[in-house]
Formats: C-alpha cells, structure tokens, sequence
C-alpha cells in the first residue's frame, strides 16, 4: 500500500512517499480500514521536528493520529462493527501504532467510532484531536458552565472554531480572538459572540471592557507562553486558564493573587499512557459529537483538501499558520 514515511527527524522533506506492507489484524477484536482521509494537527509537525513519543519506537514511522475510512475486515470477535461501516478516530501516528497517512490501517475497535452520517470522510478525519482537545480544555479541565464567560485564543483555528461551537452549545458567552475581518466573519458564522483583534487592541483591556472588568470565568489559550502570560489579565479572579502548550518558566504571581486555576490539556496523554478508561471517555465523546454533527449544531470546517503524496505541503502550511479551521489528506 501507498503511504506517507517520516524517515529522518527534520523539515518536512523527511517525509517520503513510499510502498510498505498493508497491516494484518494481529488481534481477534481488531478491524481494518481503508482509509478515506487523515486529518494533518500540528502535532504531527512537531513529531516530524523534534522526533517519535515512544522512546524505543524506531523510524521510518508512518504519521498521522486523525483518520476516518471504511472497516473492510473484522476479527472474528468484533461486535461493534460490521465490514462496511464508516469510522472515525483518533489512533496511532505517535511512534507506536502506525498512523494514517496510509490507504489502510488496523485498530481496536475499542477505539474506533461510527462517524457522522451527515459528513464527507474529509470532514470526519478532520476532527477527532480538535473535538476531544477542545471538550478537554472547556469542561473536563475547564468546568465551563452555561451562562458563564469564556475567551477562546485563536477562535478560527482547528481547535478554536470546534471550541466556539461546543461552548455555545453549552450556553456559554464566548469573546474570541482573530487576526483579519475574513476570519473575523467565520467565527461570527460560529455563534462567537464578541471578536477581538489581537494584532489591533490590548486583548486584557478589551476583554475586562466586555466583561465589566470582572474578566472573563475561563480562558482557553491555543497559542503559548505569551498568550498564556497575556491572558492572565483576561480571567476574572477565582478564575481558571487552561492552556494546550507549555506554560512554564513564566511569572505567575498575578495568576496566585487572582487565585486561579491552571489546566493543562493534551489529549494524546491516555494514548500515550495507556490510560484505556481515558480513551473510553474519548470515544463516548465522539459519538456524543456525531449527534451534534448530524442535527446540524457542529460544522467541522476544512480549508485545504490535499492528495497524500503531498502531505509535505500540509505540513508547510501548518507551520506557516494563520489556516482556518483544518487541513486534511485525502487518500
């Protein structure tokens, strides 16, 4: 089968179309898929830059957490699928299992879901880091309730746009950030409810003035250190900052005297530990979410569709940045 190789830690012309082997359930509950699609997060750039998340794990790997396809052979203990059925998930891409920039791949069907019925598998292989990330950071770390304020960095990125979307859904009020008026219109579409120009206005003064200097219950920082630095400013006083990046290194003195809680969200954490009653939670998640997608209160939004041949080209418009909403290998 074609797939997509990391060969070497470094700039994305490591990644090398080759023919390898098509996998083989190893065990009686695995299926196998003929991947439709595989969702491009930067989190693979980073695995491309800096190098595998298993320790013992060896290259050339196969990248690529997001996937959606279609299940084309099951183990002969396999009960939540059927040869046939359309599936999404969050699985492989970080060293150990392979991922999916590949025409086919093999999975528990403990950690595969049946993806929305309403979508494209583009659209569905776009989703599951961004969907579980967002859900995460919002309420499993954020305790976000309705009625409550919330600021979200970076509001038409791929996290951001789903974390708008989920927020509102939950009645919350959400203040967003965004660098132009095309995206300005995008996260409006979205349900935000106040935009800030980061690259125009002080966002800390901006949002204390929309929140009546109380500041906003939780801030959702999707950028860094100096976004989370700059949000502490923005969150009201018994507050809480949940960060996907690392926060280290940085003076929290103002975060202590505001009492604030800090969070940090990854995602990947039950993948790469093993945690499985984690990954179940993930799962429920997804299934939770396909309902939304299918009644038509979430929109995964897609702003490049590329072939897999040029997943070099996905990475490179990732690391250039300013995309809105997600990148996607079509294979």
């Amino acid at each position: 089968m074609k797939a997509i190789l990391m060969t070497a830690i470094g700039e994305s012309s490591v990644l090398v179309e080759q023919e390898i082997a098509e996998p083989t359930l190893k065990t009686s509950t695995e299926i196998k898929v003929k991947l439709h699609a595989a969702g491009v997060n930067p989190v693979d750039t980073k695995i491309r830059k800096g190098g595998l998340f298993y320790p013992n794990a060896e290259l050339p790997a196969v990248l690529g957490c997001d996937g959606a396809g279609e299940i084309v052979e099951i183990g002969e203990s396999v009960t939540n699928f059927k040869i046939g059925d359309k599936v999404w998930f969050c699985n492989g891409g970080l060293g150990r299992e392979q991922g999916n920039y590949a025409e086919f791949t093999t999975i528990e069907q403990r950690w595969a879901s049946l993806m929305p019925q309403s979508i494209s598998f583009e659209n569905a292989a776009a989703a599951p880091l961004v969907l579980i990330t967002a859900w995460g950071a919002l309420f499993e770390r954020g305790n976000l309730q309705a009625g409550q304020t919330v600021l979200i960095h970076a509001g038409a990125g791929g996290v951001g746009h789903v974390a708008i979307q989920l927020a509102k859904i939950a009645g919350a009020k959400v203040i967003t950030t965004v660098s132009s008026n095309e995206k300005a219109d995008f996260v409006k579409s979205l349900g935000a409810d106040e935009i800030i120009f980061y690259n125009q206005t002080d966002i800390a003064n901006e949002v204390n003035r929309l929140t009546q200097n109380q500041g906003a219950d939780l801030v959702f920082d999707t950028v860094g250190a100096d976004v989370f630095k700059e949000s502490i400013a923005c969150t009201a006083h018994f507050g809480r900052i949940v960060t996907l990046l690392d926060a280290s290194n940085l003076d929290l003195n103002e975060a202590r005297m505001r009492n604030l809680l800090i969070g940090f969200e990854l995602m990947l954490t039950p993948m790469l530990r093993d945690l499985d009653f984690e990954r179940d939670k993930q799962i429920a998640l997804l299934k939770k979410c396909a309902n939304y997608i299918d009644a038509g209160k979430l929109k995964i939004h897609v702003s490049h569709v590329l072939p897999l041949a040029e997943a070099k080209i996905a990475h490179d418009l990732i690391e250039v940045g300013h995309t809105i909403g997600k990148l996607v290998l079509s294979i």
